[in-house]
């Protein structure tokens, strides 16, 4: 039975059975597959057959988990890469070539603008960064050599939103590749490709794991431009593991669910730290106060489960709050069944000057907040208190 219903293609999309009838998807922990003659070699390596080659290429774990977010991305490829950053270096590494450049958010992960800043300029490969909030200047930026848009959004730590339909417009009327990261969002929540991207990628260690448990990530397209993330993948080697492919496959039958729950939780922290005394600043994409939130209400089904604010009294009021959390962890990481806590201008974005990201929101009293499944009594209630 097909559905178009997005809990059941995520539970119900599966590799075939084996003859052992097994109900739930086998681990292929093989690095080789076995052909039947040499003719079957040949045609696999030429292209001719589809089938298993080396896992590096594919596997049966991965195939699934591909298969999967294709369907609930409305994608028709993808290649699943060992960690969120492999996916966008595989990215850029795949359509940009030297003398190109790129128009980029300005908000972007501390390591994705180390890519840009440190290790493609070393390939002739220039880029130029542009504020979410102001879509009038993006047009302005592109050059006679400009390949690609890329952005995040929500953005990482700052939760800015853009006009997905406006950058597919952008895109389409310069004949650019529009590459979103879609990492704080799930497919469960938004689908970039629908309103004209043609990359997708996420960072599946984050939401799609859930858990905190593995790394990977994913990119996600049409056929035509996957076969280009491949040949550039298959040489270079940056594949995801089948033992990870198989939990962060197994992972996506509870994204909806879980994606709910984040997303319940986030508003009603939200709204409560919004009226708090010693808030400075809260950013959240369904708060009426976000700056874009029309534009989130449009292109996202709920905001999410990231929570920024800002605290009085910089880093030290920051590290006075953080330390008084009994709960929440605090990691640089996010997206976990558990509720973290990180200071993003000593951690993930640590890499990046004052000035860089006073450009991007960051402050030294700003906090990055995942919220966790946990009641959401008790989330409130160490909020309270460390604040307190």
């Amino acid at each position: 039975m097909k559905s178009e219903n997005f809990e059941t293609i995520a539970i119900r999309t599966q590799t075939e059975r084996s003859l052992h009838k097994e109900h739930s998807s086998p681990i292929y922990l093989t690095s080789s597959y076995k052909f039947d003659d040499a003719e079957e070699m040949r045609a696999l390596f030429a292209n001719e057959k589809e089938g298993n080659v080396y896992s590096r290429y594919s596997n049966p774990n991965t195939s699934e988990f591909i298969d999967k977010m294709c369907l609930l991305e409305g994608a028709e490829d993808g290649f699943a890469t060992a960690t969120g950053m492999a996916a966008i270096f595989t990215t850029f590494g795949a359509f940009l070539k030297n003398g190109d450049h790129i128009v980029s958010s300005r908000s972007v992960f501390g390591s994705t603008h180390q890519l840009l800043t440190n290790v493609f300029s070393k390939w002739g490969i220039t880029f130029d960064y542009a504020d979410l909030d102001k879509p009038q200047d993006w047009e302005g930026l592109i050059k006679p050599n400009t390949k690609m848009i890329f952005v995040e959004t929500p953005s990482n730590p700052g939760i800015d939103i853009i006009d997905l339909e406006f950058l597919g417009d952008l895109a389409k009327k310069h004949n650019l590749l529009l590459v979103v990261d879609n990492c704080f969002a799930t497919p469960y929540l938004q689908q970039p490709i629908k309103f004209g991207a043609h990359i997708s990628i996420h960072s599946a260690t984050k939401y799609i794991d859930g858990q905190g448990r593995v790394l990977g990530g994913i990119i996600l397209g049409t056929k035509e431009l996957i076969a280009e993330v491949v040949g550039f993948a298959r040489h270079s080697g940056p594949a995801l593991s089948p033992f990870s492919a198989w939990i962060l496959s197994k992972s996506l039958e509870t994204l909806a669910i879980r994606m709910d729950r984040h997303c319940g939780n986030a508003l009603k922290v939200a709204e409560y730290l919004e009226k708090h005394p010693k808030i400075k600043l809260v950013k959240y994409p369904f708060l009426p106060s976000h700056p874009q939130y029309k534009i989130a209400k449009k292109q996202m089904k709920q905001g999410g489960g990231i929570v920024t604010i800002v605290v009085e009294g910089g880093v030290e009021g920051a590290s006075k709050f953080m330390d008084s959390l009994k709960m929440f962890s605090i990691s640089a990481n996010l997206a976990d069944t558990r509720s973290i806590a990180t200071h993003p201008a000593t951690s993930t974005h640590s890499k990046l000057t004052e000035e860089q990201r006073n450009e991007v929101g960051i402050e030294q009293g700003s906090i990055r907040l995942s919220i966790g499944l946990e009641h959401i009594n008790d989330i409130l209630a160490d909020i309270d208190q460390a604040l307190a």
